[in-house]
């Protein structure tokens, strides 16, 4: 297929690379974003994919919780004016709550808000605020503590992540540090056992394609691999990475140390994967300001 300079720069900004190796992997690769990405690394001209999950939408992420269960909910609005707004973020909040009492997001949609359900509540204030908003994902947890924590907090309960951890047992205090740690290096799984095998199985692949640049013998490269796909375990698996209180001691042992074990977490970002046409400052104002 036709490789487009808009492809090029896309790659680019999710790699770092340069331009003609932007290019050539996507010719390599017949235009294959994430092909092209994996061709990158594997001739070590790409960063960390980093970007792959880019924060695109605005909104808010509100967290609850009532006796072991919590809930995280994400409501999408397409201006952080709107995520400002004090009418909103009452509504995000009471969409929270509701969510504690149905399992999935179409139970959500449903559910009773004062009258109207929350997607007609939703509705409303589409056209009271004059701006598109969505009700986008919704997360529960349960465990015999629920602990939670918010990141940059517009409002008690509610910013633009939120973490909730379950512990073994109660301990806010270092549940908090979990839930702080998970927003910070925001990691794929729990442990190995819970890491999709398909994602497990790309990475060694992606290792194996990279140590084979080398050109070091098969039986030095099965070792290789070994250490590298350990290494990457540490990285994006939760028990397994170094605790940011303290780097000295794998989350894992942070929690025994502190007499618990972490049974799961959840995290949301506001605008997690989803893209967005960029604007500058003053077509936002402009935006708003039309209604």
């Amino acid at each position: 297929m036709a490789i487009t300079a808009a492809m090029v720069k896309e790659l680019r900004d999710t790699t770092g690379a340069g331009m003609m190796d932007a290019k050539k992997a996507l010719t390599e690769t017949d235009g294959d974003m994430q092909a092209a990405i994996d061709w990158l690394r594997t001739k070590g001209l790409a960063k960390a994919a980093k970007k792959s999950g880019r924060t695109a939408a605005e909104g808010l992420v509100a967290v609850a919780v009532t006796g072991g269960t919590g809930v995280a909910v994400e409501v999408n609005s397409e201006t952080d004016f709107v995520a400002k707004n004090a009418d909103f973020q009452s509504m995000v909040a009471d969409i929270a709550q509701a969510a504690l009492g149905v399992d999935d997001i179409d139970a959500l949609k449903a559910a009773d808000l004062g009258g109207k359900t929350v997607e007609e509540t939703l509705t409303d204030k589409i056209a009271t605020i004059g701006e598109n908003m969505t009700l986008r994902r919704m997360a529960k947890l349960s465990g015999e503590s629920i602990v939670t924590y918010v990141h940059n907090a517009a409002a008690p309960g509610m910013g633009k992540i939120g973490v909730l951890v379950a512990l073994s047992a109660a301990n806010d205090d270092f549940g908090r540090q979990v839930a702080m740690h998970i927003a910070a290096t925001n990691p794929a799984a729990l442990n190995e056992a819970e890491l999709d095998p398909a994602i497990v199985d790309k990475e060694r692949q992606v290792q194996i394609d990279i140590a084979r640049e080398s050109g070091k013998p098969e039986q030095v490269i099965e070792k290789m691999i070994v250490g590298r796909m350990k290494k990457y375990m540490a990285e994006v698996t939760l028990v397994n990475q170094q605790f940011v209180v303290n780097p000295d001691l794998t989350v894992a042992k942070a929690a025994e140390e502190a007499g618990v074990e972490i049974t799961g977490y959840v995290r949301l970002e506001v605008g997690e994967g989803i893209e967005k046409v960029q604007e500058d400052f003053a077509a936002e104002v402009a935006k708003a300001a039309q209604g």
